[in-house]
């Protein structure tokens, strides 16, 4: 599953001090997007300076350039969300765009992991937010962070790539891979293409309507991210999806028909969706997986949004 709308590109955060006591500044990669931009803001308000890696230079910010030649500046953490959107319906599946997707998340990722296998100091933690497309398409399986991943189509492939190219030598740094549902937020993210079909009571559900639909609210996604960064017991794989997994995509339309006071009876067919999007594209929105966030819970993180009713209220209010 795709994590967010707009495509983004790369931040860090440098934490000087993970006590609350003292200021904190964090480097990340991503930064500019849907929920860079979130989470820039939520780690600010916690005291942290917030650095961002991006393609091109000003404050507060350093290039991938600078990055290359230079390493990674002395920091706390490390946070990667970068990626070229695979749903952007304006780019045609092929072998080009293919390419687009697995270099914005391999190397921008290989080189992070790299600068933080070579710092002189390394950060305390490092955190990479990949997807639930690792996880096989069923209507009957549940997945916890304990399921095993699969190299089963190009999606999953991608994200067994990019969490290995994440990962880094010893344990001087403490390493968490996010693994993200659909985001829902205001003004971005999979709802920004929805609202207007639903709003006109021409939504419904996509296909049959009766795959899963792991979802998070964005508050929860960066209160996730947040607590592993401030967590030091915080550390592997950690599912980025709301703890209610029963949600089918049929029940999703319906219940965001009812937030905004509409039907949602409209089907989009399959063959829709596979000539706008591709065949192997499509199963992101056809395909769904049952997926239970077991160790984020027992982590100790605390929901925001643990239920898809009050995740819509809040975000079409």
């Amino acid at each position: 599953m795709e994590m967010e709308g707009p495509g983004y590109w790369g931040l860090w955060w440098q934490v000087g001090a993970l006590t609350d006591s003292a200021p904190r500044e964090e480097d990340h990669c991503g930064g500019t997007g849907f929920v860079g931009t979130a989470l820039t803001q939520l780690l600010k308000t916690r005291g942290h300076e917030v650095t961002l890696v991006s393609r091109t230079p000003g404050p507060g910010r350093i290039t991938w350039v600078e990055l290359a030649s230079s390493g990674l500046p002395s920091c706390d953490a490390a946070v990667n969300l970068a990626g070229e959107n695979i749903l952007n319906p304006l780019r045609r599946w092929n072998e080009a765009f293919q390419k687009e997707v697995l270099s914005s998340r391999l190397e921008t990722t290989q080189m992070l992991a790299d600068a933080i296998a070579h710092a002189p100091q390394p950060p305390q933690a490092w955190i990479v937010v990949t997807g639930v497309a690792c996880y096989q398409p069923s209507l009957t399986a549940e997945y916890d962070e304990n399921s095993p991943g699969g190299d089963f189509d190009f999606l999953s492939n991608l994200v067994t790539k990019w969490e290995a190219a994440a990962k880094i030598p010893g344990d001087a740094t403490r390493q968490v891979v996010v693994r993200s549902g659909v985001v829902l937020g205001r003004g971005g993210g999979a709802i920004s293409h929805m609202l207007l079909p639903f709003r006109l009571g021409l939504g419904g559900p996509i296909g049959s309507g009766r795959q899963f639909f792991p979802w998070i609210h964005i508050r929860d996604l960066t209160g996730i991210l947040t607590h592993a960064l401030e967590t030091s017991h915080v550390h592997g794989i950690l599912n980025g999806v709301a703890p209610a997994s029963t949600t089918t995509n049929a029940e999703f339309a319906q219940a965001l028909g009812a937030a905004l006071g509409r039907p949602a009876l409209i089907p989009v067919p399959t063959t829709v969706v596979q000539a706008i999007f591709g065949r192997e594209r499509a199963i992101m929105l056809l395909e769904g997986q049952k997926v239970v966030p077991r160790r984020t819970l027992a982590s100790g993180y605390q929901y925001s949004f643990p239920e898809l009713e009050t995740a819509l209220k809040e975000v079409v209010s």
